[in-house]
């Protein structure tokens, strides 16, 4: 009996290719890097590999430190982007089928 062993994929998919409608830790951190302005609101990081994932965290991370990670804590130019970006992701995953059950299931 042979065993497949599974890898992760050396390459993230993209945001628009997302499971959970796009609710992903990794999507979350794409978005915010558009609210910042970090990369370009077309990007969808496709063929990044996961050094490249990494440092954009690490970038979004510093962003939200200068703001104590709170949106309120955001001017309120950021802060619209944020309610705009975040709102539209949302909506779409809520569309696909995304409800946010998988995100709560260890708090009951």
């Amino acid at each position: 009996m042979s065993v497949v062993a599974r890898t992760k994929p050396e390459r993230y998919v993209g945001l628009n290719h997302e499971i959970n409608g796009g609710m992903t830790p990794i999507a979350k951190i794409i978005r915010d890097a558009k609210v910042f302005g970090l990369i370009d609101d077309t990007e969808t990081c496709e063929g990044w590999n996961l050094q490249g994932l990494d440092a954009l965290l690490d970038e979004v991370n510093r962003h939200w430190d200068q703001y104590g990670c709170l949106v309120s804590n955001l001017p309120n130019a950021l802060r619209e982007r944020h309610r705009a970006i975040h709102g539209k992701a949302f909506q779409q995953a809520t569309q696909a089928g995304w409800s946010g059950e998988l995100e709560t299931d260890d708090e009951q």
